[in-house]
Parts: C-alpha cells; sequence; structure tokens
C-alpha cells in the first residue's frame, strides 16, 4: 500500500518546515459495503495546529471512482490548542470494482505557501446483488425487445416556441392595423351607446305619455344633452336652452324642442292634443341620430344613423 503512495512521503517530510503537525486527515467511509448507486456517507476530519488556514475539498474535487452528491460542513472545534475541523460528503458509485478507494487532499495555507495533504486512505467494499454464476462466468444475457409503454410528456420548448410565434404574429397584425381596429372599436362603441340611448330615450317618452308629468320629460332632456355629450366630446349638460341653442348655431329642430320642452317643465303648460310635446321629442331624437351619423361618417363610415328604424315623417 505505501508503494503505490510513495508521494507522500517528501510531503511528510516538508510539514515540520510549514509549521504543519504531522497528522494527516483522516477519511473513511461510514459503512463498510455499499451498493449500485446507493448513496454512501465519506467522513473527513482534520485535527490540526488553530493558526493554520485550511481548506477541504468542494464539489469540484476529484473522487473518482465514486460520484459526488452532497456535502455538509461542520463548524471548527478547537480545544487544549488544537483545532477538529469535519465534514461529510455524501457519493455514490457505479463502479463494479469489489474494493474501491478514496483519497481526498486538504488544502493548508501557511503564510505564501500552500500544502496539499492527502488524507488516509478509505476504502469500501462493493455489495453485489445478482447472483454469481456457477464457475465465476459471466452471467448469460437474454434478449428483450418488447416496447414499454411510457406516458407522453409535454414538449415545452415547442409549445413555448409556438406560442412566441403567435404572439409574434398577433403583435405584427396589431402594429400593423392599429389605426383600423381602433376606428373599427370606436365605431362598436358608438354603435352600442347609440342603441342604449335610443331604448332609454323611448323609455322615457312613454312614461311621459302615460303620467304627464314634467320630472319624465326633463329626465329626457338631460338623457338627451348627457348622450350628446359623450358622442362629441363636450359638456352641455349645464348650459341653459338660450346657451344649447346657440352651441349648436342656432339649429332650427333644437331651438323649437327646447322651448317646447321648457314650456312644460317650467310652465306646466300641455297642449290639448300633445303634438307639441311628441314634436319636441321628435325632433330632439332626429337632431340626435343625424349628429350620430356624422361622427361615424368622419371614422370612415357612412351611412343610416338606425337601418332597422324608418326615416321619421316631418311634421308640419
Amino acid at each position: 500500500m505505501l508503494r503505490g503512495h510513495a508521494w507522500l512521503l517528501p510531503l511528510l517530510l516538508l510539514l515540520p518546515a510549514l509549521g504543519v503537525a504531522q497528522s494527516a486527515p483522516t477519511g473513511r467511509f461510514q459503512r463498510p459495503a455499499v451498493r449500485v448507486g446507493e448513496v454512501l456517507a465519506y467522513e473527513l476530519t482534520y485535527t490540526h495546529d488553530p493558526t493554520l488556514e485550511v481548506i477541504f475539498p468542494d464539489s469540484a474535487a476529484d473522487f473518482a471512482p465514486f460520484e459526488y452528491v452532497g456535502r455538509r460542513y461542520y463548524p471548527t472545534r478547537t480545544r487544549q490548542g488544537r483545532s477538529l475541523d469535519r465534514a461529510v460528503y455524501y457519493l455514490r458509485t457505479f463502479a463494479l470494482d469489489s474494493v474501491q478507494r478514496l483519497v481526498l487532499p486538504v488544502t493548508v495555507l501557511s503564510g505564501r505557501d500552500t500544502l496539499l495533504l492527502p488524507t488516509t486512505l478509505a476504502a469500501v467494499r462493493l455489495r453485489r446483488t445478482a447472483p454469481p454464476a456457477p464457475g465465476g462466468a459471466a452471467p448469460p444475457l437474454r434478449q428483450n425487445l418488447r416496447l414499454l409503454p411510457i406516458e407522453p410528456q409535454l414538449n415545452y420548448p415547442y409549445w413555448l416556441a409556438g406560442a412566441a410565434l403567435l404572439l409574434a404574429v398577433a403583435g405584427s397584425i396589431v402594429l400593423g392595423f392599429r389605426r383600423s381596429l381602433r376606428q373599427r372599436y370606436r365605431r362598436y362603441r358608438l354603435r352600442k351607446n347609440h342603441a342604449y340611448f335610443l331604448a332609454q330615450y323611448a323609455r322615457h317618452v312613454e312614461r311621459f305619455t302615460l303620467s304627464r308629468s314634467p320630472t319624465n320629460m326633463e329626465r329626457a332632456i338631460t338623457l338627451w344633452k348627457n348622450y350628446l355629450s359623450t358622442l362629441q366630446d363636450s359638456n352641455i349638460t349645464s348650459l341653459t336652452t338660450r346657451e344649447t341653442v346657440a352651441h349648436y348655431q342656432n339649429d332650427a329642430d333644437v331651438s323649437l324642442a327646447l322651448r317646447l320642452a321648457d314650456r312644460v317643465i317650467y310652465g306646466n303648460q300641455f297642449s290639448e292634443d300633445d303634438t307639441e310635446t311628441d314634436l319636441a321629442f321628435e325632433l330632439l331624437r332626429r337632431f340626435a341620430e343625424r349628429q350620430y351619423t356624422q361622427v361615424l361618417t368622419r371614422l370612415g363610415e357612412s351611412g343610416p344613423a338606425n337601418p332597422a328604424r324608418r326615416s321619421p315623417t316631418p311634421v308640419a
């Protein structure tokens, strides 16, 4: 055994010159036998002078014929002028040698000098699980070509590449048709808001017809102003009748309808056959539809404001 490690003799002779105690690090396996692929604990200890700086091997060290699995370091303990360093390495082997040995170097720093101290030789016996063949011959092997079922696995790289491709295509479409998509969305919102306004406006008109209450007529006028404020991005909800007429360049329909509505709301003056109130409601609805059609035309879409409705017959 010493013949294989004759290179240790010069190192041991240099220990007194470096101020290192003449004691080698100790390495041992915590079990005498191990099976192939089984995790085995290897304990490394070194007792030295407290003034020395000792570095134990890390995961990059050569553990052949073993494979590194993990390690655990313990704090240095100093008693009666001697320090003890200890670490446990978790290894496994796939070699088939009956006896497997391991020697690890421990690095000692002393000033500008660096010394690699090999540990004592540790050996472990391989425990075989297959029964030995008679006569020491190799065990007979049988060929088996039967396919075994395996669970399908998700191919993440392809899915991620496909998702990235879809995102790139969608992004290019959005960038290329951004203006068109924005206009389509605005037209959709305009049509939806206009349909909602017509339904609510018709409901207020019906309530006024049944109740003859100025409050219901005032609610219809407020709804009309709120809708035009949203449609044209302007605020006419707080304007008086005169200011509203001036805002729409003295439009004849707006002027007549609001004057008729003021008679009912503020003067409580009703016509005998309801023609004036019906005319006021009709004029305001037609004006709102004209404004809606103008906004759609500016967005690049022309056409009737509400194709489902027939154009009202002008009232004389």
